[in-house]
């Protein structure tokens, strides 16, 4: 990804981050940040709301308590958690920076009301204290590089959703549609054996491979719109992995000079190649999302994330993994294969998939403040 930086303000101009945060006024609540112990109750209001806008999915406790795990975080200032006089939480809101950004900076904002108590002007504030607190988060990288502040909603939200994004000066950037395929009956497409040419090896995912595997993907999303390189800890956070559905291909026998002589190859893969670490060149690593079943009505088998280094595209690597992990989860009796994919994704992706017999369920869109 290349960007133009020399005409940019420092971006803690560009920011303008407030001094303080104001805390929402609105609907007469009382706020504090969220500690590990709200986790239970936080995780109720989430799937409540989920189910009143009728999302495609619902989160779990592992999820929400991986978030306090993540050391660059600062739950302390950077959550809010709404209570009612009578002590039940009402409102939510969670902003971040992710750690491992290097041309572009962003941070994300999440939150949430009860639907019980919409159109009494809480969104709006917990929004705008979001916005503040990601433009203190922008300010405080000090990395002079394009920034983003974005926010998530699904395709079907309310529309007040969108409609209170767009007031407040987000834009529609990127949109995204969540595919699945049947894996069982007539209207499955077999799928597909691949044979990898050459040192190409299919293996299952592994622990003494992960590393090698953060490697791959963080080459393989070098030229995705939005993607940054993920650090150690943030490639750990993966709540929801399916070991046993997940597939590698390894080189077995890599071309090193003609991979350290490229100017692709980046500082890390370098550094790997030299000390003879195993080069892993494609992964399929999936999730097993049992809670969303019901809410999906179907059983599946969830490909979290996909990918190729860019010097081996074009060799079916990532084919082969995505294949091996279908043919995984239909072993162990899910009806479909689903994943995510962004519309605009450089790769061929969406090609790939349709051939393969996914169609899209639904899907969502990015808001965005570009500075």
């Amino acid at each position: 990804m290349t960007t133009q930086t020399s005409t940019l303000a420092p971006v803690a101009e560009r920011a303008a981050p407030p001094a303080t945060l104001t805390l929402p006024t609105a609907g007469g609540l009382t706020w504090r940040a969220a500690t590990r112990e709200d986790a239970p109750t936080w995780l109720a209001l989430r799937n409540l709301i989920a189910r009143a806008d009728a999302e495609p999915y619902v989160e779990t406790l592992e999820e929400i308590e991986e978030i306090f795990e993540g050391a660059w975080r600062d739950m302390a200032a950077d959550s809010l958690l709404g209570f009612d006089a009578d002590g039940a939480l009402v409102a939510w809101a969670q902003v971040e920076r992710p750690p491992g950004d290097v041309t572009e900076v962003r941070t994300y904002c999440w939150g949430g009301v009860h639907p019980d108590r919409r159109g009494e002007g809480i969104g709006r504030e917990l929004l705008a204290w979001e916005t503040g607190r990601a433009r203190q988060l922008l300010a405080a990288s000090g990395k002079d590089v394009p920034a983003r502040i974005a926010v998530f909603a699904e395709d079907n939200a309310p529309a007040s959703k969108h409609r209170l994004y767009e007031r407040a000066g987000f834009g529609v950037r990127r949109y995204y549609s969540d595919l699945a395929r049947p894996l069982t009956g007539p209207d499955a497409t077999p799928v597909p054996d691949v044979e990898l040419p050459g040192s190409l090896r299919l293996v299952p995912w592994s622990k003494d491979l992960d590393e090698a595997t953060r490697l791959a993907h963080n080459d393989a999303f070098r030229d995705h719109w939005g993607s940054q390189p993920q650090t150690r800890g943030q490639w750990a956070q993966r709540a929801g992995f399916a070991p046993e559905w997940s597939f590698l291909v390894v080189d077995e026998a890599p071309d090193v000079d003609a991979l350290l002589a490229s100017p692709d190859t980046d500082p890390d893969t370098a550094a790997a190649l030299r000390a003879g670490e195993p080069l892993v060149v494609g992964y399929e690593l999936a999730a097993r999302y049992t809670e969303d079943f019901a809410v999906r009505g179907y059983s599946f088998g969830y490909t979290d994330i996909l990918g190729a280094r860019r010097a081996y595209r074009g060799r079916k690597v990532a084919l082969a993994a995505l294949a091996a992990g279908m043919r995984a989860f239909a072993a162990d009796g899910m009806e479909r294969a689903a994943l995510d994919v962004d519309t605009a994704n450089p790769s061929g992706a969406h090609g790939l998939y349709a051939s393969l017999g996914y169609v899209k369920t639904s899907g969502s869109r990015m808001f965005s403040i570009e500075l």
